[in-house]
Formats: C-alpha cells, sequence, structure tokens
C-alpha cells in the first residue's frame, strides 16, 4: 500500500487553480490533471521565490533547500508537503533533471539581475524555466518522446519568449531585462539600463527578431502538434493559441510608450478553449 496520498496537495490545487491555464488542466483526465497541478504548484513557489524583493542570499537558499527536496523525493523520502509531486514522478516517469533545471533557471534571476543576456544564455534561460516545465508536461500528456521533447524545446521557447516580450516594463521596474544584447546592438542601442533601453526610439527595433524568434518556435510547436495524436496534445494547443495571441496582440499594440498592458480576454480564452477542449 502506497504511503504517497492519492490526491493533490490542497495548496497545489489553489496556486494552479491562480494560472490562466486552470481550465486547460482542468480538461484532462483525472491522473493527469493531479500530475499537472503539482508540476504547476511546484514551478510556481520556485518562480515566486525568484521574484520576490527579499534579500538574495535568502532567496538562494530557499532555493537550495528546493534541491534538497527533490533529491530526497527521488530517494525515495518526500517530504509530507511533496508527497503528491512524489506520486506525479512515481505515475509519469518523471525525470529529476528538469526539476533541477527549472530551479537552475530560478536562481538565474536571483544571484543578479539579469539585464541584456547575450542569446545563447537567453536561451539557456528559456530551456531552464520553460522548456524544462515543458518536458515534464509532455509526460504528463501522454505524448511520444521524441515528439514530446521537440515540443517542449519549442512551445517552452514561444511561450517565453512572449512573456518576455509582454513584460518588459514589468521586468524594468524590478531592474531586468531580458531583451538580447544582440538585438540591442543591432538596433543601435549601447545601454543595458531596462528603463533607458525601453524609452529608446529604437525600442522597436530590438524587439523584432525576438518576435521572429517567438513566431518561429510558435510554427514548429504548431507542425509537431499536429502530427500528434489530437487528445493528447490537446492542452498544448490550448497554452499556444492564448499565447500566440496574446504576441499578436503585443504586435499590434507597438512598442513606443507609453505601452498598455497585454491581457488575453476571458472570452477570448473561452473561445480558444472551447476551439481544442472538444476532440
Amino acid at each position: 500500500m502506497s504511503t504517497v496520498s492519492d490526491k493533490p496537495a490542497l495548496g497545489a490545487v489553489q496556486r494552479a487553480s491562480d494560472s490562466s491555464f486552470y481550465a486547460a488542466m482542468r480538461i484532462m483526465p483525472k491522473a493527469q490533471r493531479e500530475a499537472m497541478f503539482e508540476i504547476y504548484s511546484f514551478c510556481r513557489v520556485v518562480d515566486d521565490i525568484a521574484d520576490d524583493s527579499g534579500p538574495r542570499d535568502v532567496r538562494f537558499d530557499q532555493l537550495q533547500r528546493w534541491r534538497t527536496d527533490i533529491d530526497a523525493l527521488y530517494a525515495g523520502t518526500p517530504a509530507p508537503h511533496l508527497r503528491g509531486l512524489a506520486r506525479a514522478v512515481r505515475d509519469f516517469d518523471l525525470q529529476r533533471e528538469d526539476f533541477v533545471a527549472v530551479i537552475d533557471g530560478m536562481e538565474m534571476d536571483v544571484v543578479s539581475n539579469m539585464r541584456a543576456p547575450n542569446l545563447a544564455t537567453l536561451d539557456l534561460y528559456c530551456d531552464r524555466v520553460a522548456s524544462a516545465v515543458g518536458r515534464l508536461s509532455v509526460r504528463v500528456f501522454g505524448m511520444e518522446k521524441e515528439a514530446g521533447l521537440a515540443l517542449a524545446h519549442h512551445l517552452g521557447r514561444a511561450l517565453q519568449l512572449t512573456n518576455i516580450l509582454r513584460d518588459l516594463d514589468e521586468d524594468a521596474a524590478i531592474g531586468r531585462l531580458y531583451l538580447p544584447r544582440e538585438a540591442l546592438r543591432d538596433a543601435g542601442i549601447t545601454t543595458t539600463d531596462p528603463a533607458a533601453t525601453l524609452a529608446s526610439p529604437a525600442i522597436g527595433q530590438a524587439c523584432t527578431p525576438v518576435v521572429a524568434r517567438a513566431e518561429h518556435h510558435f510554427a514548429e510547436a504548431e507542425a509537431i502538434m499536429a502530427r500528434s495524436a489530437r487528445r493528447a496534445v490537446r492542452t498544448p494547443r490550448i497554452m499556444a493559441a492564448a499565447y500566440r495571441k496574446v504576441l499578436d496582440q503585443i504586435i499590434a499594440r507597438g512598442w513606443q510608450t507609453p505601452r498598455a498592458p497585454v491581457r488575453l480576454r476571458r472570452r477570448q480564452f473561452l473561445w480558444i478553449l472551447l476551439r481544442y477542449a472538444i476532440v
């Protein structure tokens, strides 16, 4: 008899319910749905640590405790608050290195404020904070391994690059700038100060290649999903369609100040949900 609870922790469900993709997770079968709640809860907690305004050394120590917790989980002695996640790991063969990669990505935001990373560093960051989550998720979705890994690679990057473009001002307010230095250089922007960069008349030129990268990854992800079993890609299709709509709205809004916040309207998301939820 398993000592691991058959239900997700209440905190996992609550954190998942705060996500714009809660409805997309809710349409999954029970075991998959609960596993996704646990994965999302883990990601949300470590992301909150990275974005907290507290001392860096305290946040760094908190992430190290999560490393210890993940090690204990894979050693067969999960902490009580991770018993639901342990069940998901067991049921869907989730890989330890993907959880560690997510923590590594959050640590990149804790050790210093990221400002105009080079393209290689930005891609590594996207792989850790987004594509690693995708690699965990595609196992829950039940995708074939090669296609699942490819989808995680492309859709994770597409979603994260869209986040970066959407959150330019929000990130700048806490001293972060994720636009790659190569894009700034090619646009003639010499500063890496977030506020000064976003005030530059050339900011649109710096964002254009990031948009192109996101669009490329969306296209690759769509091609993978088109070749995959429809039931296995219902949830990622909803995520992709929602974020693609957000990217389109960002492009239509433009880049010059004042930049109005871009958010998907509820009715837009409901239309996407209805389009892909019924197979």
